[in-house]
């Protein structure tokens, strides 16, 4: 097609308001989502058949001067470009960029208002799968969580093509029911993945992101993750599934520290009828379950010596007998792990088998707790609010919850926002004064578990140097940077 509508990611509005604008056009127009930093990357990618462009709401920032380049090429092939948004341009827009293109621009009315003006179109019927809150119907709280998938699907599974169909649909005026296997298929995994992503754009999460992203793409590859309690291990785990050959296969998730010690091998390789005391019929471990996917075994540090030994056995050749059985299974599965712990003390200690912890250790990933990335909060909880309350948080909000630490990692974060909603709390400076004395007693003692660091200074100075090297995304200069220290004694403890 000759024309192409652009609009933004985040905000409902902007798929609506493109919504709007393919119906304007009579459905002839091919839709994207495009964020700021990409939009000067996209149109240089332009299609040659285009001929017109509408840009919805996205911001005019990143890089300006590429922007402004790309726009001169576009317009040196007789390509017209009309940006169309409800806040005005920054100044240095309106000397570098604005006069590339045409501006339609009306900071006193919502941008789906705007749209429908520019293109003539009545937008009443589109209205209420803009607004924020409130009692809707429910196409249109169906349409809500297609628009949340679709960028879900962007998000973490690059997949651009979603979004620009669950918004021609909505121009089409196709209603729930009538959506195809294809679509629900989408909003399926929404729903069962969409607490299962890594949010957040600090340097930190990028980075993790990334690695996940790499490792995916070894689907025999162990991993070993590492981090304090509710920073989302599970989630790490799943994200590393989801985006491997092994997605479509079994994923299992189990605690080591959740079972009867005795119980364990059964757990891991299933039973026989009769195998035990209760075994009244045979039942398929863990292990044959999640064969051809993926098996997320937590907590692994509390794993006891004698299941340790099994374990290995089954990791040296994939095979394995249930309890009480004869016969010989074989488990295509890919093993990922996490724990709290300091493994390497406890394999000093006596309390893990150094051999497994080799087996284990084949990708370490560390993900760092939140106090180290606080800039990701408004994300986080801007998200989880979105997603129950169909509204965003206010600054205040925003500004309140920003100001802690959260030992509990995003899991607390979480916590408190489930306390605000079950409580109906809008004050989130009290929220956050009654957390802060219901915790006082907890605070100190989950900073870092002082029991599981190593005896040795110079294992501890290993230790921290790591830690801050991870933090500052595995950037040497920067590490050094904040350890005070020169950047070759930073590289000697790496």
């Amino acid at each position: 097609m000759d024309k192409l509508i652009l609009t933004g990611y985040g905000w409902t509005e902007y798929a609506v308001a493109a919504a709007i604008a393919l119906k304007g056009l009579g459905g002839l127009a091919d839709v994207a989502g495009v964020s700021k930093r990409r939009l000067p990357e996209l149109l240089e990618a332009t299609a040659k058949g285009v001929r017109n462009i509408y840009i919805l709401g996205v911001a005019l920032g990143g890089d300006e001067e590429r922007l402004a380049d790309a726009l001169k090429a576009l317009r040196r092939r007789g390509v017209a470009v009309t940006w169309i948004s409800a806040v005005a341009a920054s100044e240095s827009q309106g000397r570098d960029v604005l006069p590339h293109l045409t501006a339609v621009v009306d900071e006193t009315v919502d941008l789906p208002v705007l749209v429908g003006r520019t293109f003539d179109v009545d937008v009443e019927p589109f209205k209420p799968y803009a607004e924020e809150g409130g009692r809707v119907s429910a196409a249109v709280r169906d349409y809500r969580e297609l628009f949340e998938a679709a960028q879900f699907f962007y998000r973490y599974y690059q997949d651009e093509k979603v979004y620009g169909s669950a918004i021609t649909s909505l121009a089409a005026g196709v209603l729930p029911a009538a959506w195809g296997e294809d679509v629900r298929r989408i909003v399926a995994h929404y729903r069962r993945y969409r607490g299962r992503e890594l949010v957040g754009k600090s340097l930190q999460i990028r980075t993790l992101q990334d690695r996940v992203n790499r490792i995916a793409q070894y689907p025999d590859a162990r991993v070993l993750i590492l981090g304090e309690s509710g920073t989302g291990k599970e989630t790490v785990a799943q994200q590393i599934h989801n985006k491997s050959s092994r997605g479509k296969e079994p994923f299992y998730a189990f605690n080591c520290a959740s079972v009867n010690p005795s119980l364990l091998e059964s757990r891991f390789f299933g039973h026989e009828k009769g195998a035990f005391t209760g075994a009244d019929r045979a039942s398929p471990g863990l292990f044959e379950l999640a064969n051809g996917g993926t098996l997320f075994l937590d907590e692994i540090g509390e794993l006891p010596l004698d299941a340790q030994g099994i374990l290995l056995r089954v990791l040296e050749g994939g095979r394995f007998m249930r309890m009480g059985g004869r016969e010989e299974y074989f488990a295509d599965v890919r093993l990922i792990t996490a724990t709290n712990r300091n493994l390497p003390a406890r394999v000093r200690e006596g309390k893990f088998r150094a051999d497994l912890y080799q087996r284990l250790n084949v990708v370490q990933l560390r993900i760092p707790a939140l106090r180290e990335h606080k800039e990701d909060i408004r994300d986080i909880a801007d998200g989880w609010w979105l997603g129950h309350h169909h509204r965003h948080l206010t600054e205040e909000q925003i500004a309140a919850l920003m100001d802690y630490d959260y030992p509990g990692n995003v899991r607390e974060l979480l916590n408190l926002l489930d306390r605000a909603t079950v409580l109906n709390v809008d004050n989130f400076a009290q929220l956050l004064a009654e957390h802060r004395e219901m915790n006082a007693g907890l605070v100190d003692n989950q900073v870092v578990d002082c029991g599981a660091l190593p005896d040795e200074l110079d294992a501890v100075i290993r230790w921290h140097v790591r830690r801050v090297f991870d933090k500052y995304g595995q950037n040497l200069s920067r590490a050094a940077q904040a350890l005070k220290v020169a950047r070759n004694t930073a590289k000697k403890y790496l």
